[in-house]
């Protein structure tokens, strides 16, 4: 018997998310209903936004204020297309590493640059590598996130933390050059802490979900989905070869989209490219987003590879102004886009 699909929670500043949803599913079936998914969003005229927060604030400043803030500039947008009213609470792309016993430092001139601090001299005697339940900001996080649903809820939805996880989390806790150097020496440790690494994943996922109820409201991160919904990334893997990338990488990613449900795969930087093949035919990252680096995106540049990742069973997400978005839409399959 199949299972009855949840319908959508209604949401203030969005009244059409069920038609949003429509589209959102066929996206996912790879059907096209009669034309591909998009995002825009628009300033709502008489209506004025509020200053948006940064990682710093969001892990040391006042949670109310934030939340209301957010709120406020929610109201003041307009969500066309499939595009859908969030909320961002992320402490930075290291904040799992924070919460697994990294420091986090911060840039003297911008409250939105941070890095953790590694802190694994030795991957025996920092074994088993899990969540530390008293640590202050994981504590936070979860606070937050229960705050923000309880003023958010049928306005607007919270959008999941940055899953810098399998290893990319490892990369913050050993340092990236220390890292490169164990996955040729001591390949057998990074088994055992890979293993950690994915185990923390169902457990993020989990309690992060259940604080800011997205099961009963619906998740949000680049995609829309009442089942789960979220981005998925290795930045690392641009540091390492494509055996590493399949020995290592691949099944943890493909562990973490079988939990998430539905995913967006984000490729961070030229280097990434290496392991396109292994990606394209990878099971349950269901479409790509690709992030050139060192100058923007430019997504009109790079459609030759699109064609090849649609080729790959895949769909390709494109970021463009509105004459580039229609150029694009022309030349790959638009039932992948």
């Amino acid at each position: 018997m199949t299972k009855e699909k949840q319908k959508p929670a209604p949401l203030e500043f969005k009244p059409d998310i069920e038609e949003a949803a429509k589209r959102w599913d066929a996206f996912y079936a790879g059907e096209l209903i009669d034309r591909p998914v998009i995002w825009v969003t628009a300033p709502r005229e008489g209506y004025k936004g509020a200053p948006g927060s940064n990682y710093h604030e969001r892990a040391f400043g006042d949670m109310d204020d934030i939340i209301e803030r957010a709120i406020t500039s929610a109201e003041a947008t307009i969500y066309g297309g499939e595009a859908v009213p969030a909320t961002w609470l992320s402490f930075g792309p290291d904040e799992i590493a924070a919460f697994i016993g990294a420091e986090l430092q911060w840039g003297k001139d911008s409250g939105d640059t941070n890095w953790s601090v590694p802190f694994v001299e030795d991957w025996e005697k920092a074994f088993p590598l899990k969540i530390q339940e008293d640590n202050p900001l994981w504590q936070r996080m979860l606070e937050f996130y229960r705050r923000a649903a309880s003023r958010t809820a049928g306005k607007m939805l919270l959008s999941t933390i940055d899953l810098h996880t399998n290893m990319d989390l490892l990369a913050a806790i050993r340092g990236p050059q220390r890292l490169c150097m164990d996955l040729l020496d001591q390949p057998e440790m990074i088994d055992r802490a890979m293993q950690d690494a994915r185990a923390i994943f169902p457990k993020l996922w989990k309690d992060i979900s259940e604080a800011g109820r997205m099961d009963e409201l619906g998740y949000w991160q680049g995609c829309y989905s009442m089942e789960g919904a979220a981005t998925l990334q290795c930045d690392f893997s641009c540091m390492i070869s494509p055996e590493m990338f399949r020995r290592w990488v691949l099944p943890a990613l493909e562990e973490e989209a079988q939990i998430v449900k539905h995913v967006i795969y984000h490729w961070d930087g030229h280097g990434v490219l290496i392991h396109s093949d292994a990606v394209t035919a990878s099971k349950g990252l269901h479409a790509l987003v690709y992030s050139r680096g060192g100058g923007g995106n430019r997504h009109l540049e790079h459609m030759q590879m699109f064609k090849r990742v649609q080729k790959g069973a895949k769909v390709v997400i494109e970021h463009g102004l509105r004459e580039q978005i229609k150029i694009m839409h022309k030349m790959p399959d638009p039932d992948k886009v």
